[in-house]
Formats: structure tokens, sequence, C-alpha cells
């Protein structure tokens, strides 16, 4: 029976300290500027940030203060901005980028926030240049893409 109680106190000690609870906070106009999940006041779970107009600025989740896997970014009129994986907090696989219209107008490769893969640029919808980057450095560029095409492994692009 003691070892019953040990259990339950234990196990309510630690409930009482782990809480999970839903987090808002606000601009001094009232417009809401976050909100999502806490754990022992650490960001976790899904999470939402907005500009001070009150549109959505960045969306995703989070796993002990750290950004974690896919996110959404947007500028202050709605337009989507960026999107790509985190681990850890740190940029990782393909991040995609848009214009002012939400066209795509370059994706890359990234691991540890740090450019390393490929970076394809596109122009009026149109893939016009491939880069290959290791650590953020430009190894190579190509404007011609059966050059493209035979001298790398296509689906290092899947990754």
């Amino acid at each position: 029976m003691t070892k019953i109680f040990s259990f339950l106190f234990i196990f309510f000690s630690f409930c009482a300290f782990s809480q999970k609870k839903y987090h808002k906070e606000y601009y001094q106009n009232g417009q809401i500027k976050e909100e999502g999940w806490l754990i022992n006041d650490k960001k976790t779970a899904f999470w939402k940030f907005y500009y001070i107009n009150g549109n959505l600025k960045k969306e995703g989740h989070f796993k002990d203060n750290l950004e974690t896997n896919y996110w959404y970014f947007y500028t202050p009129n709605s337009t989507i901005e960026k999107e790509g994986h985190f681990d850890e907090g740190s940029k990782n696989k393909w991040w995609v980028y848009y214009d002012m219209q939400g066209v795509i107008n370059h994706k890359c490769q990234l691991k540890d926030n740090q450019k390393n893969g490929y970076c394809l640029i596109y122009e009026k919808r149109k893939l016009i240049k491939a880069s290959k980057y290791k650590n953020n450095k430009k190894l190579k560029e190509w404007t011609d893409f059966s050059s493209f095409r035979t001298e790398n492994n296509l689906d290092d692009l899947r990754k």
C-alpha cells in the first residue's frame, strides 16, 4: 500500500511540474502576437506568430523551445515567403523561397542553416540556373541542363 501511495505522490508531483498549457501573447494594440503550447515554459508542439496588423507571420512546430519539422513564413500582406524543414532549430533539407506574388523563385538544400547540396533558380516559373554547394561554398553552376543532368545524380534532388 505504501508503494502505491509513493508512486501516486511521485506521479502527481511530476504532472504538477510538467503541465502543458496554451499560451497567447498580444501586441499593445490588442492584436494577437503569438500562440501555442508550452511545457515548463518551453515552446512545444504547434505555434503561430502574427504581424502587428493581425496577419499570420509564421507557423510551425517546436520541441523544447527549438523549431522542428516543417515551417511556413509569410509576408505582412499574407503572401507565402518561404517554407522548409527545421531540425532542433537549424534549417535543413529543402527550403523553398517565393517572390512577392507567391511564385517560387528558388529552392535550396540546406544543412545546419547553410547551403549544402543544390540550389535551383527560377524565373517566370522556369528553371534558369542550378548550383551545387558544400558548406555554403559554391562548387559549380549550370545554365545548360543537359550538362547538369549528365554531371549529377538527379536522385540527390529528392533528398
